[in-house]
């Protein structure tokens, strides 16, 4: 009990200070992925309560979590596991963590024609987002592991959580938002199907699972060069185009 208080007080420090997520292009890149896999009448019955494409939403939480109507969202961006990588609540922060947010939003939005505009709007923004945030590879609180430390590259320091964040993204890969889509979303509709299948949590084990190595990759003060990149460019990939399938079969299932 006491291992997990501790771990508690680092994860609530560290995460209001850091876990942003993604970044503005992959927030992006995420979001029109699963806009040009939505159907004709989820994306109409969206657009009764967005004024504009979903992409326009993507890091809508992030530009507000600091204001004072949305502070309490400023939490919302990570979550833990425990020792198997099952989705715990155990060590979350009280505010709130992406998982159990995420399926918060979702409850709310399945009865949406009963709530009033800006309380279907609110919680869209917060789908949007939340589903992108919770397949970053570095928004994963391990009861065993030190997530947050830096290292550099090109001599210069960085938390190795923003490499995650932006770094890989920014620096190895240069599609706008639009050519992220066209390079990856190119699976089958039986593939798109076997992605998108599965609950939330599944998704977040399956997400903490894949990623746990990424602390081995690069541990504390090492100095990231062109290997590393090699070997994290696929994995940014293939977590953008899980979380787009998975975002876009959510707004089908709520808003077909």
């Amino acid at each position: 009990m006491k291992r997990y208080l501790i771990l508690f007080l680092v994860f609530s420090m560290t995460l209001s200070q850091q876990a942003l997520g993604w970044g503005r292009r992959g927030h992006d890149a995420i979001a029109y992925i699963a806009e040009c896999n939505l159907t004709k009448k989820a994306k109409k019955n969206i657009a009764k309560y967005l004024h504009y494409s979903i992409v326009y939403y993507s890091s809508w939480m992030d530009d507000y979590r600091h204001t004072p109507q949305y502070k309490q969202t400023s939490e919302w961006h990570m979550a833990a596991v425990d020792e198997n990588f099952n989705y715990t609540e155990t060590v979350r922060s009280p505010q709130g963590d992406v998982v159990c947010e995420l399926e918060n939003a979702i409850a709310k939005l399945k009865n949406y024609k009963q709530l009033d505009d800006s309380t279907v709007a609110v919680n869209l923004k917060y789908i949007i987002h939340l589903t992108g945030d919770m397949h970053c590879p570095a928004h994963i609180f391990y009861p065993n592991k030190k997530i947050w430390y830096t290292i550099k590259e090109n001599g210069k320091t960085y938390t190795y959580h923003s490499t995650w964040d932006t770094g890989i993204i920014e620096n190895r890969e240069k599609w706008s938002y639009t050519e992220f889509e066209q390079q990856l979303d190119r699976c089958s509709k039986q593939e798109k199907k076997r992605i998108s299948d599965g609950t939330p949590r599944e998704w977040f084990h399956e997400t903490a699972v894949d990623c746990q190595h990424i602390y081995d990759m690069a541990p504390e003060g090492s100095n990231l060069g062109n290997d590393f990149m090699n070997e994290a460019q696929p994995l940014v990939e293939s977590q953008i185009l899980k979380a787009g399938y998975r975002l876009a079969r959510i707004l089908n299932e709520l808003f077909n």
